[in-house]
């Protein structure tokens, strides 16, 4: 155990759903004076997503650990970057008690960076709902948040090019082409819907 990190033995996984990392994990930390330390504390400036392996909990590929709200998001190789999509996270009550917000990192200096595939969702709580309980949380100093890497590009607004992981035929196509061909996809998914 590498500075205080949990490596899950094998075998054992670690896959809350949204509600549950919100609910059990960063509701405590934020509010309980002893919390479940499963999930480390990091300073993202300090580590480029290829180098959260033995620094944050680890369970398969995604990476899970906490940080502060304001945290500077710049690392020494690049940037996070908002892209804008924000989900609700609903509990078993049909009550929002958090939000996701997804980014993703930049190579590079801002706003010119090259994007890569690695994503990270940031988890926030939502203060108005726990409002009866004697913790104020309109000033939640903390964020969960889950890293991975794409293995295959998701088609999102604003996104102008594509990964793929599974062509393994030797042939590099353009950007343009990936798109291109991404789009063609799309179009005869959608033509084929009764």
């Amino acid at each position: 155990m590498a500075s205080g990190i949990i490596n899950l033995p094998p075998g054992f996984c670690f896959s809350p759903t949204d509600e549950q990392l919100v609910l059990n994990f960063l509701y405590s930390k934020d509010s309980l004076p002893c919390y479940s330390n499963i999930i480390p504390d990091l300073h993202m400036s300090l580590s480029d997503p290829w180098e959260l392996n033995g620094k944050a909990l680890r369970s398969g590929d995604e990476y899970y650990f906490f940080t502060k709200v304001k945290e500077n998001k710049t690392t020494e190789n690049g940037y996070w970057n908002e892209i804008g999509v924000n989900e609700p996270i609903i509990s078993a009550t049909d009550k929002k008690v958090g939000i996701k917000k997804y980014l993703v990192f930049y190579l590079g200096e801002g706003p010119r960076g090259t994007e890569t595939r690695w994503v990270m969702q940031e988890y926030h709580i939502c203060p108005y709902v726990f409002k009866t309980q004697s913790y104020d949380l309109s000033g939640s100093k903390w964020v969960l948040c889950k890293v991975y890497e794409r293995k295959k590009f998701q088609f999102q607004k604003g996104a102008n090019y594509c990964y793929s992981d599974e062509d393994d035929s030797g042939t590099e196509l353009s950007w343009q082409d990936e798109v291109f061909l991404s789009l063609d996809d799309d179009l005869e998914e959608i033509k084929s819907i009764p």
